[in-house]
C-alpha cells in the first residue's frame, strides 16, 4: 500500500546518493528496473539534486525500498537498502559534521560514549530540521534507542509481518561509524510503522562490535 504523496518530504541529497549507490551496485539497468517497478520512471537519468532541500515524497522512498525487496525478495533487498542506506550517509552528507559540531577537534578527542551520547540526539535534530522525518533518542544503561516516529523508509506500508527499514538501520550505521572515527555497532530495528507499530525503533547497543 503506497503511502499518500505530498504530505512529507526527505532531503534531495540523501535520495540522490542512495541512488547512486544502487547504481553502482546493481547497474544502471538493475536500477532502471527498480525505478519502473516503483512506478517512478520520472527519476530515471534524473536524480534529485545534491542539496538538503526537503522535495524528495516519502511515499516515493517508500516505493522505491519496497521495489528493492519486491525484486531481490527479503533477503537481497535488505542488503541492498543497507547498502544504499550507508551510501546515503557516507557520500551525501559532507555537510553533516558542521551541522551538528562534529567535526570540531573537541569533539573528535571526545571519550567514544561521549560522543554518542551527544552525537545521535544532534544527528536526530539534523533529520529533524532537514527533513520532515521526526526522530529522537533515549539513553539506556547499555543501549540507545532511536526513534523514528514519521518515518520515511516504510511511509504507507502497513502488511508487513517484520521491520523493512533496512535503508535507515544502514544510515545509522554509517553515522555511527564516522561519529566514533571507524568503528561498527550493532543496530536491531525492534518496532516498525510498517507492523503497525507506532514508531520505528532502532536499538544500538554502546559496545562496538570487535
Amino acid at each position: 500500500m503506497a503511502g499518500q504523496q505530498g504530505q512529507y518530504f526527505y532531503t534531495n541529497r540523501i535520495v540522490r546518493y542512495c541512488l547512486l549507490a544502487m547504481e553502482e551496485i546493481m547497474g544502471k539497468n538493475g536500477l532502471n528496473a527498480i525505478l519502473n517497478m516503483a512506478k517512478l520512471q520520472h527519476l530515471i537519468d534524473n536524480y534529485p539534486p545534491e542539496d538538503m532541500e526537503k522535495k524528495f515524497d516519502f511515499a516515493d522512498f517508500s516505493a522505491l525500498i519496497a521495489a528493492l525487496e519486491e525484486m531481490y525478495g527479503p533477503r537481497g533487498g535488505r542488503g541492498l537498502a543497507l547498502r544504499a542506506g550507508r551510501a546515503g550517509f557516507a557520500r551525501g552528507l559532507q555537510g553533516f559534521g558542521p551541522l551538528i559540531g562534529a567535526s570540531d577537534l573537541a569533539f573528535r578527542v571526545l571519550p567514544l560514549g561521549t560522543k554518542l551520547k551527544l552525537g545521535l540526539p544532534m544527528e536526530a535534530g539534523v533529520f529533524n530540521q532537514f527533513s520532515d522525518q521526526v526522530s529522537r533518542v533515549e539513553e539506556k544503561d547499555d543501549h540507545f534507542l532511536y526513534y523514528i516516529d514519521r518515518c520515511p523508509v516504510c511511509w504507507g506500508r502497513t502488511k508487513t509481518d517484520k521491520p523493512v527499514c533496512f535503508a535507515a538501520t544502514g544510515l545509522l550505521q554509517e553515522s555511527l561509524r564516522w561519529l566514533s572515527s571507524g568503528k561498527e555497532f550493532r543496530i536491531d530495528e525492534i518496532s516498525c510503522i510498517g507492523m503497525g507499530d507506532s514508531s520505528c525503533i532502532f536499538k544500538i547497543y554502546k559496545e562496538p562490535i570487535g
